[in-house]
This record gives structure tokens, C-alpha cells and sequence, in this order.
């Protein structure tokens, strides 16, 4: 498509906008990447200066045909050329038939960059098949010339298998699982698309596969969940997916929905009961009706749960075993209020016999170093204990370690190995602990590294790594970014380690760097994918050397040199080409950075940082760099999350490089498994209600608009109804939205932890018109009034003003759960990546939250105590429940056995007691023995003393009129050492097993919207 000049490739919606605002003509057309779909395309045309979106898609033959005005026939074409050519004719179904192309801009040539090559990679075994599939795709590209060359469905599936190690499955099941997707697959599909979704063929595989389930299941399912890997991944329109999905725009459905299929096959095949001893604090599984003992776990021993991003009624349970290793039970529970249920218990059971509070702030350390190609100093122990210039840490403060350490280099001329065990080596050297390695990514000599304290290891979940590359033409890595990505306990981290393109008057390449960083960098959660990663983590830290530079001419060398050393960095600063960008908000939209109180970080000569080195003879003549703070750290948080940055600064005796490491550190809220104090059972349903919302969108499209709503307290993303266009001035529309949401928990506590991300998408072509971040905490005590920015790829595109109300607590007390309980019973299906879960009748009392049911004799206890974290340590005192009448309900998934207890009629309502903040959870002070009398006695809680748990950290930071909330907290229990056998998270279902393939990336041009034109349009349109 090269050759085609109206093809303008992956540009924004809003660049399109702007170059056919800039052609003015009507008829102005062009094409570029569609942004919702890959492989689609979409078709801008302007009309009456408006723009108007068609998307182009592909069906199964690769037939591409335009989604135009309904009841116009649609028609296919092999190539896009023969479509636009058509389409210049009238009556087409297109707003005005298309007259006038908009050519691609001519992008200036880049000077080439002194770059280190890459690191030589082993050679890569090639199987014939594979030589012959290559040959043949090569010979088809040279016949069709600029047609697409897309793969089949079945060549989709069999490239897939071979990036899945499945050496360790069964010869049979390999070689059939291979066969079907040769042969049969494609057969599958065609029927799927006449109209016969039941997929003979491959219902034919599974069962073959699960033959002789319940005596194989160790040989079964890794045949399964390599089925799933493959299968699960979304195809392109036109591949493996029915017309009439693709025309009513139901995205992300495909007909190869593996667990569905699956579910029927496994059902039937075999159970695995598993009760909970919770005064005991033992899970017992039981693997068949007719298999081996029962095996139990204690408390101590289930080291993690691990909720599924992807199927949000999927779970993950780690457990530690007897030889000290580690083992995945994989559960799907019929919604996800079920899983919530049985996490909820299983967090009760391991907080009544755990001393350890789960943290609700922990310490993170970010630090950035351009190394220049060159071995690092013996010492780099300054860097770690942010010691140098700046905000730093005083001597006590930096002999404590923190909780996370990310480290992100570039120019580094160390391999992967030796730097971690150099980092770890110095990390040892100053806290005495060998910290846990969590990921590590590495683009050329652009490397981030990230590591933990050993008891923070069994929190991570969901890691992810990836790179992007930026060098010239996007295809060198010499420039670029790698990320990494993770959640702890309940709250997500995104980190990215950047290195843009050098060179003062190159400011704007550096802008285009960023953008394509930030389409293209593939982190976080993939359900998320209508967001970019600005708000896709409730913490986002972007590291690296970015280049900017101080904007003065070269002559003022000497006297930039001078202010300097007399420390006036205000004036400098004034002229910083990031900070300017940032004003004028065209790069790093809503970021914070710390103040800079330290010197320009480049470029020194080397060994000293007595001087900088400002000057550079090139064969061209001398180039200046004049002393500049290239080396930065930026953040950015959902809103009203805890952050606070404890010291930014350089360090001053690291001098091999000409860059000095720059170091920044932060206390950081988190937040961990909750658990219901009360009985929802009565209010489980209330609504978050969003009312009164508009917004002023930055766009000349002329479409409808809807609302996506995501959030973790959702089961799934929530569209609202279209939207009431109200205004629609030139370069402006007013879009009116109402609508409410369902929380898989409507418990006010927990809903304040929660953000709401809000996309407002349009129905032509289903792509992303601005995006924002609502925190539920603002609506703490009433209906409050919110006013968010929105902004798409990087660009401010609007502004969206509401009202948000919170369901209402019933004003019921914190009561009992455990009292004498003794046993108590659950039943679900164990799976693979790949099953569902299955439910018992059963008679119960007092129906509780999301259908657990405790029986007692005349009474019910209610509601677990709130706590902590998918691997919790920690535990709440709570009081005695009330009598309830029995009830039966058609599906249960678990069934309580209590004990007979005397129930004090006359006891007095529990008064709550303050919060504890566990700032590193590095070592829990034991409770005193009044402590422990009184929660055992029942004596009111007004008489409790509790010693709180001591920060490991400095207490700087944590108090203050001004600090940000910090995340809901549990209290401690009895204190109880727990040494859980370190594992390897990557291991668990969640992690992928190998690092994603770079995405290549082509840079786009990007314009600044400013802020004050929406308010002021905003303000004067609205009633």
C-alpha cells in the first residue's frame, strides 16, 4: 500500500481530522489503520466540514467491502485500489462519493544516530513445513502485488501452535491437535458461518483428547490449555468469525470460544469437592469419587489468589505442597459474585490464623541511568540510597529498604545476567536482603529491571513485559521503550523506560516518539484495550533519558554553565523543552514530576562532574549540547490514589557515563482482597447511578456517540445508551449521557477503593473519541458533581462533566463469622484455563452475600470482617450475628456447618477502631496480650489497645492536610511468622511464559488540543 498516497497508515483520528480540515474541500478522502479493529481500515471523508467515518473491512475470503448507509448492497473487492476507485462514482451510500485524495505527508529524513548493534540472537530452528508455508506466502505476496496478504485461518492457528512449547503433551494428542488445525478447522468455520456453530471437528479433538478424563487429568489438561492459548486469541474480521458478528459490531465474540465449548465435555467428567476447616484452617480437595485421600491444605500453604483478567469468573489458587513446590488449582464459578464469595471465605479463613497485615502503603524506588556504553563503576550504592543532589534521603532514611526497586538503564553495554546480579549485589550490600527478580525487558541496550523484598514476592500477579521501537523508521531499537507491567495484591503498576531521539532541535521526533510508545506499548489488562496505558494502571511511573533538552541558543553555553554553579535552576527549567510540551499539552498529558532542586543530569565529561562537556566535533561541524535534564521521572495515578514522592534527585559520585543516574522515590497506596463486614444481601443489587453527564468532545466527525464504563468492580464492561447530540459547532459537539451500574459488590466500603474508566466511543466505527478516570471515592458522603479530561492516544480531546451517586449502607453493624465454626463445605470444578464450575442444591440458612449460605441452629452468622489482599495475612476481630428464618435457594456452591452458641442479646454494637498502616510490611510488631484477652472475650472494642504495625520507611510523607487517602486497611491479628516458599510467579495462569513479540510501530503526528477552548465552549454551551 506503500505506492497509494491516499493511504496514510496508523495516524490518529484526530490527525486524519486535521489534514482533511487542512483540505477543505468536500469530497476529501483518505485511509488509515482503523484504531478498534486490526486488520480493518477506515475510510475519512470530509462533507460540509464534517468528517465522516466508514469502516473497511475483510471477510473470510480477504475480500475487503466498506460498512456504508443501510440498504445499500454491499460490495467486495480484492484490493483496496480497485475499492477507492470504485467509490469515486455516486451513490455508493457514502455521505458525497469521493473526489479529492489527501496525500501523506512527507516525513523529513532522519540523521542517522551512532548506535551499537543489537545482541546477536541464536539461529532459529525452521521446520520444512514451515520453509514451505514461508516459500508459498512469498509467491502469493509477488502474484496479488499490493494485495493484502493475509493468513488463512488455518495458517493463523498453526503459526500460534508453533509459538506454544508443546513438546511436554502426549505424542497422540500432539499429533491430532496438529491434524485438526491442518484439515479440519477450516471445515469447522464454513459450516460455522452457514449457519452451524456446533463445530463437529473440533468437538471430535476434545473429545479425544479428554478420553479417560478422570484417571488422566495430569495428561489432559496442558493438552487443553494449549487448545485454549491458541483458540483464545482474538482473529482479525473475516477470520474464523461469522458476517453477521462483524456487521452488528459485536467485537471480541469469537465462534472459537474454547471454555464455552469445553464446559459440557469436562463437566460431566469429574468433581473435586473441597471444604474449608476454618477453625482449623484447612482446605481439603478431593480429586474424584473414587480417587485417593482427601489432601488438605493449611492456611500458611495457599500462598495466592489469583483473580483472571480474562475470564472475570475465572480464579487461580497457589498453593505450596509438601516438597516445597508450588501448585496451580485453576476454578471457573458460574459469575463472578461466586468467585468473590469464595474468595471472601477463603480470606477469612487464612485472616483468623494469620498474624501479618497486609500492606496498604508500600515504598517503591525508581531510578534511571544512561550508561553511555560504558561497564559501571565498583560502587553504585549512592544511586540506591538517593544520595546526591536534590530532594534526597538523609542517612538514616537510606539504609532502609524499599519495597520495589525498578531500575531502567540505557546504553547499556552489560548483558542481562550480569547487570541484575550487579543491581541485586548492591541492594544486598546495603539492606542484607537478596530481593526476588519480578521481570526484566531488554530492547538493544534499553533495559528495565524489576525487583521486591522476598515476602512481597507471592503479591505479584499478572506480569507482563514489552518493547516498542522508535529508531529510524520505527525499525531500530537503538531508541524506544520497554515496559513492564504488574498488579500487587488489587492494584495495578505500570513502569516504561524510554529512551527518545537525541538531538536539541528534535523535539518534535521525541513528541512522536511518546505517542507511538503509548499506542503501541502492549501492557496491563487486555480487556482494557479501548484505553492506552495512561489509564490502564492505578500507578504509572514513565522513567528513561527523554532527551528534552534546555531550548537557548548555543551561545549562552557559558552562561548556562554559570547558573548552574550558582544553583539558579528556576531559569533554566523556564526554558526545559519537556516542561514547555507539558504546557502546552502535547506530551505527557496530567503527568506529575517531582520539583527539581538537583543540576542538569547531561553531558559531563567523564570521570568528573566538575565539568560539562557542551561542545561535539562532527564531520559536519561542532554540534552543541548544552547541559540539560535529559533524565527523568514522570508519573501518573488514578485520581485521589496515594502517591507521594519522597526524594528526586542525581547522584554525584557515579561518573562513568556522561549522564549521572537520577533516582526518585515514592510512598505508594495499595489496596488487597476485600472482605464484607455486613449482610448485603438486602442492598447486593444497588446501582452506582452516573447522572447528568456531558460532554464536549474536540472532533469534526459527524456520528452518534455511547459511553464504555470499566471497572474492576464491574463483571463487565457496561455500554450506556446512545447519547443525545445537542450542539455541533465547528469543531465541537455536545453529547448528553445517562445511566447506571451494577457492582459485583454494592458494599459502600469497598465501592470508595474503585475507579471508574469512562470511554466515549462512537457507533460508526466503534473507536475511541476521549477517555477519563472516574475515583468513586469523591462520592464518599452524597451525590457530588465530577469534571474529568478527556483525552484519546495522547491528545486532549474534550471534557466530561457528571453527577455520581453511591448505593447506601444499611447502617448495620460489623458482626461474627467464625464464633465456634467448625466445618464448612464447597463444591466446584477444578479446570485448566478451560472448564466451568457447576453448583449444588442445598438447604441453608439465612442466604448471605452473593448466595454463601451459613447454617447454624436458629441463628445465622453474616458478612466476613474486611481485610486484605489476594495472599492475606491479616485478621478482624468481629461480633455475633442475628436470627434468621430458614430459607431455600436453587443454586448454592457452598454449605456452613456452626456449632450451637449463646448469643449475648443485650451486647452492645462493636465501635471500630482505627486503621493500620502497614508501609512496607517488612516486620509486624507483635499485639500485646491485652490485646489478645480482650478480642478473645468479647469485651467491647472502646477498651481495646492496639499497638500499630511500624513503618519500615521513614514516617515522612504519611500524615498531612494534604496527603492523598490511603486505601481501605483491616486490622492485625494474632501475630504468627509465616515463611511461604518463594515460587515463580511467572508460572501462574495469568503470566505469559515468554516475552510478547516487539510491536512495530510508525510514528504519527500528533496536535495539542487545548484545554481552555473546551471549558469556554463548554461554559457558554451549557443551560
Amino acid at each position: 500500500l506503500s505506492p497509494c498516497p491516499w493511504y496514510h497508515g496508523n495516524i490518529t483520528r484526530s490527525t486524519a481530522e486535521d489534514l482533511l480540515s487542512k483540505a477543505g474541500k468536500d469530497g476529501s478522502f483518505l485511509l488509515r489503520d482503523s484504531e478498534s479493529i486490526q486488520g480493518a481500515y477506515a475510510l475519512c471523508v470530509l462533507y460540509q466540514n464534517c468528517v465522516y467515518t466508514y469502516r473497511i473491512l475483510p471477510n473470510e475470503d480477504k475480500k475487503l467491502s466498506v460498512q456504508a448507509s443501510e440498504g445499500v448492497p454491499i460490495r467486495f473487492f480484492s484490493v483496496l485500489p480497485d475499492l477507492v476507485e470504485a467509490y469515486y462514482k455516486e451513490n455508493m451510500g457514502l455521505v458525497t462519493h469521493l473526489q479529492y485524495a489527501v496525500q501523506k505527508e512527507e516525513e523529513p529524513e532522519e540523521e542517522p544516530e551512532p548506535c551499537s548493534l543489537p545482541p546477536q540472537l541464536p539461529p532459529r530452528n525452521i521446520t520444512s513445513n514451515e520453509c514451505k508455508d514461508g516459500h508459498s506466502d512469498s509467491s502469493r505476496g509477488n502474484d496479488r502485488g499490493t494485495e493484502l496478504a493475509r493468513p488463512s485461518i488455518s495458517d493463523t492457528y498453526i503459526q500460534r501452535l508453533q509459538q506454544i512449547d508443546i513438546s511436554n503433551l502426549p505424542d497422540d494428542h500432539q499429533k491430532s491437535i496438529q491434524e485438526y488445525f491442518r484439515s479440519s478447522v477450516c471445515v469447522d468455520a464454513e459450516q460455522a458461518q452457514n449457519g452451524n456453530p456446533t463445530l463437529p471437528h473440533f468437538k471430535k479433538l476434545t473429545q479425544s483428547i479428554c478420553k479417560n478424563l478422570n484417571s488422566e487429568i495430569a495428561r489432559t489438561l496442558p493438552s487443553l490449555e494449549a487448545l485454549q492459548k491458541v483458540l483464545d486469541q482474538p482473529l482479525s474480521p473475516g477470520v474464523g468469525r461469522l458476517r453477521s458478528q462483524v456487521s452488528k459490531n459485536e467485537s471480541n465474540q469469537e465462534v472459537y470460544s474454547t471454555t464455552k465449548m469445553l464446559h459440557f465435555i469436562l463437566l460431566m467428567c469429574f468433581y473435586c469437592p473441597f471444604l474449608f476447616d476454618v477453625e482449623g484452617g484447612k482446605v481439603y480437595f478431593k480429586k474424584s469419587k473414587d480417587g485417593p485421600e482427601d489432601k488438605y491444605f493449611v492456611h500458611n500453604k495457599i500462598l495466592q489468589l489469583v483473580k483472571s483478567q480474562k475470564m472475570h469468573n475465572r480464579l487461580v489458587l497457589v498453593v505450596e505442597t509438601e516438597k516445597e513446590k508450588t501448585q496451580r488449582k485453576d476454578f471457573v464459578f458460574d459469575d463472578t459474585k461466586k468467585r468473590e464469595g469464595f474468595c471472601q471465605l477463603l480470606q477469612q479463613m487464612k485472616n483468623k490464623h494469620s498474624g501479618k497485615p497486609e500492606p496498604d502503603m508500600i515504598t517503591v524506588f525508581v531510578g534511571t541511568w544512561n550508561m553511555g556504553n560504558a561497564n559501571p563503576p565498583p560502587n553504585i550504592t549512592s544511586w540506591f540510597q538517593s544520595k546526591g543532589q536534590g530532594k534526597t534521603h538523609d542517612d538514616t532514611a537510606s539504609q532502609i529498604p524499599h519495597d520495589i526497586y525498578v531500575i531502567g538503564t540505557q546504553e547499556d553495554p552489560l548483558g542481562e545476567k550480569e547487570w541484575i546480579e550487579t543491581v541485586r549485589g548492591a541492594l544486598r550490600d546495603i539492606t542484607n536482603i537478596s530481593f526476588k527478580q519480578i521481570a526484566t525487558q531488554t530492547l538493544w541496550s534499553i533495559r528495565i529491571v524489576v525487583l521486591a523484598k522476598p515476602e512481597h514476592e507471592n503479591r505479584f500477579s499478572h506480569v507482563f513485559c514489552d518493547s516498542v521501537k522508535t529508531g529510524i523508521a520505527n525499525a531500530l531499537g537503538n531508541k524506544g521503550a520497554v515496559g513492564v507491567s504488574f498488579m500487587l495484591n488489587r492494584t495495578s503498576f505500570g513502569f516504561v523506560n524510554s529512551h527518545l531521539t537525541s538531538g536539541s532541535e528534535k523535539k518534535l521526533r521525541r513528541n512522536q516518539n511518546y505517542v507511538s510508545i503509548l499506542r503501541f506499548l502492549n501492557l496491563g489488562d487486555k480487556k482494557l484495550n479501548p484505553f492506552d496505558n495512561t489509564h490502564r494502571f492505578t500507578h504509572l511511573f514513565w522513567l528513561g533519558d527523554l532527551n528534552y533538552r534546555v531550548d537557548l541558543p548555543a551561545q549562552e553555553a557559558e552562561n548556562i554553565v554559570m547558573k548552574i554553579k550558582l544553583q539558579q535552576y528556576q531559569d533554566l527549567l523556564a526554558r526545559d523543552q519537556l516542561n514547555i510540551e507539558k504546557e502546552e499539552e502535547k506530551v505527557f498529558l496530567d503527568y506529575e514530576e517531582e520539583e527539581i532542586t538537583f543540576a542538569p543530569t547531561y553531558r559531563f565529561e567523564r570521570d568528573t562532574r566538575e565539568r560539562y562537556a557542551y561542545t561535539k566535533a562532527k564531520a559536519t561541524g561542532t554540534k552543541y549540547n548544552l547541559p540539560s535534564w535529559c533524565d527523568r521521572v514522570l508519573r501518573k495515578s488514578y485520581p485521589m490514589a496515594h502517591v507521594v514522592c519522597n526524594s528526586y534527585g542525581c547522584t554525584n559520585d557515579i561518573m562513568t557515563s556522561d549522564h549521572s543516574p537520577v533516582f526518585a522515590t515514592f510512598d505508594v497506596g495499595v489496596t488487597s482482597q476485600f472482605v464484607s463486614k455486613n449482610d448485603l444481601s438486602k442492598d447486593a443489587q444497588g446501582a452506582i447511578k452516573i447522572m447528568n453527564c456531558v460532554a464536549v468532545l474536540l472532533t469534526k466527525s459527524k456520528t452518534k456517540f455511547f459511553i464504555e464504563y470499566h471497572s474492576s468492580c464491574l463483571e463487565k464492561f457496561v455500554k450506556s445508551p446512545e447519547g443525545e447530540n445537542q450542539e455541533n459547532t465547528e469543531g465541537l459537539i455536545k453529547v448528553r449521557f445517562s445511566g447506571q451500574l451494577t457492582p459485583i459488590i454494592a458494599d459502600p466500603e469497598y465501592l470508595l477503593d474503585q475507579h471508574i474508566l469512562i470511554c466515549i466511543k462512537s457507533t460508526d466505527c466503534d473507536e475511541s473519541y476521549g477517555e477519563g478516570c472516574v475515583a468513586l471515592r469523591s462520592a464518599e458522603s452524597s451525590y457530588t458533581e465530577f469534571s474529568i479530561k478527556l483525552a484519546h492516544h495522547g491528545e486532549r480531546t474534550g471534557l466530561l462533566t457528571g453527577g455520581i451517586q453511591l448505593p447506601k449502607s444499611d447502617g448495620k453493624q460489623t458482626e461474627k463469622l467464625y464464633g465456634e465454626c467448625t466445618i464448612c463445605f464447597w463444591t466446584a470444578v477444578p479446570v485448566q484455563n478451560c472448564v466451568s464450575s457447576s453448583v449444588l442444591t442445598t438447604d441453608i440458612s439465612n442466604p448471605s452475600y452473593m448466595g454463601v449460605g451459613y447454617k447454624t441452629n436458629n441463628q445465622s452468622d453474616r458478612g466476613p470482617g474486611r481485610t486484605a489482599s489476594s495472599s492475606g495475612h491479616s485478621s478482624k476481630d468481629m461480633t455475633h450475628g442475628n436470627i434468621s428464618p430458614k430459607k431455600t435457594i436453587s443454586t448454592l456452591y457452598a454449605h456452613f456447618a456452626f456449632s450451637k452458641t449463646d448469643l449475648d442479646a443485650d451486647r452492645q454494637p462493636p465501635v471500630p477502631t482505627p486503621r493500620i498502616r502497614s508501609f512496607t510490611c517488612s516486620e509486624t510488631k507483635p499485639q500485646s496480650s491485652s490485646v489478645t484477652s480482650t478480642m478473645s472475650s468479647g469485651l467491647q472494642p472502646q477498651n481495646i489497645t492496639k499497638k500499630p504495625v511500624v513503618p519500615s520507611r521513614s514516617e515522612g510523607g504519611t500524615t498531612g492536610p494534604n496527603r492523598p487517602p490511603v486505601p481501605m486497611k483491616s486490622r492485625p491479628g494474632q501475630p504468627q511468622e509465616l515463611q511461604p516458599k518463594p515460587r515463580d510467579y511467572r508460572d501462574s495462569s495469568e503470566l505469559p511464559s515468554k516475552l510478547r513479540p516487539t510491536i512495530k510501530s510508525r510514528a504519527c503526528t500528533g496536535s495539542a488540543r487545548s484545554s481552555s477552548i473546551i471549558s469556554s465552549a463548554f461554559q457558554s454551551g451549557s443551560n
